[in-house]
């Protein structure tokens, strides 16, 4: 997945640019969302590394199946990433590109696990703390997971805050083992 990562991040970095330059970012956001989704899928990713399929067809079946009306730019850089084989990397050039608009509008998607369901203030209050710790609009998914047993984990990117019951159960067990 790192290779992959580090393959795709001068892709994703092309077209980020370009969007930003071109006041795009919503359209490209969404090509490349849904080309994502349709390059992870098994039997796309057959297809895609099938040398009996001209690479440029593998480009038009990939925007054809994301359904979207593309700009001329947006066509020739999916070109690029066929000419090139990086078509099966669009799941990460995707999930870059969603990190490099996050970085510039200043916003960030946390998943909370709770042991219980948030009612609407909790996750607001939840909401604005993160918020000014992490100086960022933040976007909050919740779902509860009841083996928690009580308080909430806490999910962005690489950051994970544990502060449920169960996790310091876990820390307590491991420091009375060691």
């Amino acid at each position: 997945m790192a290779v992959m990562t580090t393959l795709a991040r001068p892709y994703a970095r092309a077209a980020f640019e370009t969007a930003k330059g071109q006041d795009s970012l919503d359209q490209w956001s969404e090509v490349l969302t849904m080309a994502g989704r349709v390059a992870a899928n098994s039997d796309v990713k057959k297809l895609l590394t099938h040398p009996g399929v001209d690479r440029s067809t593998k480009a038009d079946i990939i925007l054809e199946f994301a359904g979207t009306e593309v700009s001329e730019t947006v066509r020739n850089f999916f070109a690029i990433l066929a000419e090139r084989g990086r078509l099966a990397m669009l799941p990460e050039i995707s999930e870059l590109f969603r990190k490099f608009r996050s970085d510039l509008e200043r916003t960030v998607e946390i998943d909370v696990t709770a042991a219980f369901e948030l009612t609407e203030e909790q996750q607001q209050k939840l909401a604005e703390a993160l918020s000014k710790k992490l100086d960022r609009q933040v976007t909050l998914s919740t779902q509860a997971d009841k083996a928690l047993i009580g308080g909430v984990v806490v999910r962005t990117g690489d950051m994970v805050i544990d502060a449920s019951v169960r996790g310091k159960l876990s820390k307590l067990a491991d420091t009375l083992g060691a």
